[in-house]
């Protein structure tokens, strides 16, 4: 079903890698108009936690398109370490990472969603948002996905009058170049990932990608405030 997404102009955060680049690369396959936002390596450069700079750059963006037709908000960033670790300082940066993130792009992209009549919001929660994994030290990391997964849920009721619809995706563990760091720092963590997993491999991008472009489709037009885990079945026991 190529082509799904045409005619669409989507705005991809957190484009240069990852899950990010995953989704950037599978709406452009389908057919979307797709403004790439990363701090370096995409098509817009910008400080997605600086007020001022996200508000220039949709700014932007919706006077050259007239609209967004889809966000999706795969930007983030965050500490990982253990409660009697982790600083303050660390604290606040995940939430900033995790939450302001998100919430700065949202709010600056309404009035182009709004003018869209169609729109779709797609944001990342975790499997971390509804669990802990054991021998995972995220803390911060559970608490801003949890705050993303509510925050999606309401996003969906003040834009559900204007034909907006959000929606949460949670990842269980995608390969990604973050996530081969841990591997690599941990091999053990690998088989606490497969253990918990009922399928027993990582995920890819690509896998997080397919699901997004269904939420960015007008196939998901009857969808809004869901979660869709996408864990290989890790929160399903």
């Amino acid at each position: 079903m190529a082509e799904r997404l045409a005619g669409k102009v989507a705005v991809v955060t957190g484009a240069a890698n990852g899950i990010g680049q995953g989704c950037a690369e599978q709406f452009r396959a389908e057919g979307a108009t797709v403004i790439a936002v990363d701090l370096a390596g995409a098509d817009h450069a910008a400080d997605l936690t600086d007020e001022a700079a996200v508000a220039d750059l949709f700014a932007g963006i919706g006077a050259a398109h007239g609209r967004i037709d889809v966000l999706v908000n795969a930007a983030a960033f965050a500490t990982f370490a253990w409660l009697e670790d982790i600083t303050y300082a660390e604290w606040r940066r995940t939430l900033t990472g995790e939450l302001d993130i998100v919430f700065l792009p949202v709010r600056a992209a309404w009035p182009w969603l709004k003018a869209s009549g169609r729109a779709s919001v797609i944001n990342f929660a975790s499997a971390n948002a509804v669990h802990a994994l054991e021998g995972s030290p995220a803390l911060a990391h559970c608490a801003g996905k949890g705050g993303v997964l509510a925050m999606t849920r309401h996003i969906a009721m003040e834009g559900a009058p204007h034909g907006i619809r959000a929606n949460t995706i949670a990842p269980g563990f995608i390969r990604t170049a973050a996530t081969e760091a841990h591997l690599a720092a941990d091999p053990a963590f690998e088989r606490q990932v497969l253990a918990r997993n009922m399928l027993k491999r990582l995920g890819e991008p690509e896998d997080i990608a397919h699901a997004a472009v269904w939420l960015a489709s007008d196939e998901a037009r009857y969808v809004t405030g869901a979660n869709i885990p996408i864990d290989a079945g890790a929160t399903a026991w």
